[in-house]
């Protein structure tokens, strides 16, 4: 069975040593969380997590969801005494406002707080994900009353939210989506049509469930110009604000999955369900992505979080597994045979996860303070770098960290031999449960197209030479650090690399749209190994000067992990230049016929 502590030590490090989080002690929120409260959040959150959250996953996965003839819908048994135990602790509403009855804490704190509790269970996580970004949805696009009416319990935990996207015939291209709503007398709306795909759409951990939902109002233009988006909660309310009148919305199943078993993935059907109107009419895509954007950033933590347990369960088992002898010579004499750590290729397998994981924690923090000075700095040239910088790295936090995640699932599986292909160890459930992230909130290959086609370009660019500038800056000011050479020389072979396929897709994608295509997903993951390569940069700068006060060896690791990913995962940069490079003509030549 899989064991999980939180990296509380690492979050720490990243948060104040490498990113500084003393600096934005200015901003809301982060004065109420100094770095002695930092502490003390991330200590309980770690305890929550292993104690309380971690232990429902196996038993969750076993379990799964149970749909009844009467359309409710029964979660694993253990899962209701640990969400209950989540929202009791306040943890759902960590970063939500103070007004709505949340902590108003920083999104970074929300950011590090998730990681350990989706590494301890993602599919019962995700029950707070989706409301958590419905909130977001609701303060920014919602009336006065909407808020007043729906934030309140959503923030407490004591109703959760949904998201209701794809339909049967429309994915990605919700310009296709048929769900209807038909304008009532009241100023209501009757929605009906059918959704697929529902994360958390029906259970029986909340008291009311608030879907926020696509569809069309009679009349409106056709494509993605003609969709809004509605409230229409489970149980509309009493006088006293409590839920009262079932409404016409029900689960009519839950999808047989590969993975994620704990989390109820529902078909929703609406038959002239009442809604009202989040956000303006036709308005709809507009409002969803405020809870798009969000999510992703989540999922892109899922992968991180998911490939971090994996990972803890594949060390445990390297240094307990006994198997041959060491290529140099027996280090454990006075047993039968060595534990696979000594194992060279257990070795690559475990310091490549371990460099990804440690360069990602560092970048979805990052990312997540990003968010913070977007969304709550008072000076607006600071706001507008960080929001540039915060929508360029939303596909590729999403895109790479959840790529990786399933890679490393997969590569932690490996070391367990065959005992990490039954289900006795776990294994599997991170593979399988991992393999979800690639694909929702947009697929992967749908965040590289997103990357190249709109975020590469957007206000001619600016985000992405900003990013240019800020890596370079960093190489030319410590290259001169003779500890820091090997490291900034790896990371400029990287951003050079980068800068060839930009300029590449500049040069070639607009004659030829399909260069672009073609390219998006190696360009996406260049992209990636650059920006984790510049976390490393930045960690390993502030591990030579504190080694140089003392002999922590968290410091000498840092250094060693830090090297291993520029001389072995950095160099990869020029493999997805040269894919880039050979443009579409190859890919596009065949007819359909000759598949």
């Amino acid at each position: 069975m899989p064991t999980y502590t939180a990296p509380v030590r690492d979050t720490l490090f990243v948060l104040k040593e490498v990113l500084g989080y003393d600096r934005y002690s200015n901003l809301p929120g982060f004065a109420d969380a100094s770095p002695d409260v930092l502490e003390a959040i991330l200590a309980e959150s770690a305890k929550l997590t292993e104690n309380v959250i971690q232990p429902t996953n196996r038993a969750g996965d076993l379990e799964g969801c149970v749909r009844h003839d009467d359309g409710r819908v029964t979660t694993p048994k253990t899962f209701r005494q640990a969400f209950d135990e989540y929202r009791q602790g306040g943890w759902m509403g960590l970063a939500a406002p103070q007004e709505y009855g949340g902590q108003g804490l920083p999104y970074a704190v929300h950011n590090a707080v998730s990681e350990y509790m989706i590494s301890g269970n993602m599919a019962l996580l995700m029950y707070a994900g989706l409301t958590q970004g419905a909130i977001a949805a609701i303060i920014t696009h919602g009336t006065d009353e909407q808020k007043q009416t729906w934030l309140p319990k959503m923030v407490e935990g004591g109703w959760t939210g949904t998201m209701n996207l794809t339909e049967p015939h429309c994915g990605t291209d919700l310009g296709l989506l048929r769900t209807r709503a038909v304008p009532a007398d009241d100023g209501t709306y009757r929605i009906s049509g059918q959704k697929i795909f529902i994360s958390a759409g029906e259970h029986d951990m909340a008291d009311n469930i608030v879907h926020l939902v696509l569809a069309r109002i009679d009349g409106a233009p056709a494509g993605t110009k003609g969709i809004s988006l509605f409230i229409v909660p489970k149980f509309w309310l009493d006088a006293s604000g409590n839920p009262g009148t079932r409404n016409a919305v029900s689960c009519g199943s839950i999808e047989e999955k590969m993975g994620i078993h704990g989390n109820a993935t529902c078909v929703m059907n609406y038959d002239e369900a009442t809604g009202t109107l989040l956000g303006e009419a036709n308005g709809g895509l507009k409002a969803m992505f405020t809870m798009m954007n969000e999510a992703r950033l989540g999922v892109g933590l899922q992968g991180l979080a998911v490939g971090e347990a994996a990972y803890q369960g594949a060390v445990a088992y390297a240094k307990d597994r006994l198997q041959g002898r060491s290529l140099s010579g027996p280090k454990a004499p006075d047993k039968k045979a060595d534990p696979i750590i000594v194992h060279p290729d257990v070795r690559r397998i475990l310091m490549t996860i371990k460099s990804f994981n440690e360069a990602g924690r560092a970048l979805a923090l990052w990312t997540a303070l990003k968010s913070d000075i977007a969304h709550r700095s008072p000076d607006e040239k600071d706001r507008q770098e960080a929001d540039d910088l915060l929508g360029l790295m939303t596909p590729i936090v999403k895109g790479v960290l959840t790529d990786k995640g399933f890679d490393h699932a997969v590569m932690a599986q490996q070391v367990f031999g065959g005992h990490g292909y039954i289900e006795e160890h776990g294994m599997s459930q991170f593979v399988r449960d991992a393999r979800i992230a690639m694909i929702y909130e947009g697929a992967n290959g749908i965040q590289a197209l997103d990357l190249v086609g709109r975020k590469l370009p957007m206000h001619g660019g600016r985000a992405v030479q900003a990013f240019f500038k800020e890596v370079g800056d960093f190489c030319d000011e410590n290259r001169a650090i003779e500890t820091m050479a090997p490291f900034t020389k790896a990371l400029k072979k990287g951003l050079n690399d980068l800068q060839a396929a930009t300029m590449w897709l500049v040069q070639n994608a607009m004659a030829k749209p399909e260069n672009a295509g073609a390219a998006s997903t190696d360009y996406m993951h260049l992209f990636g190994l650059v920006a984790l390569g510049y976390m490393w940069g930045q960690m390993v700068k502030v591990a030579h000067e504190n080694l140089a006060d003392g002999a922590d060896p968290f410091y000498a690791t840092k250094l060693v992990t830090g090297r291993y990913f520029m001389e072995r995962v950095m160099p990869e940069t020029a493999a997805h230049l040269a894919r880039i490079s050979t443009g579409a003509d190859t890919m596009m030549a065949l007819p359909a016929e000759a598949f």
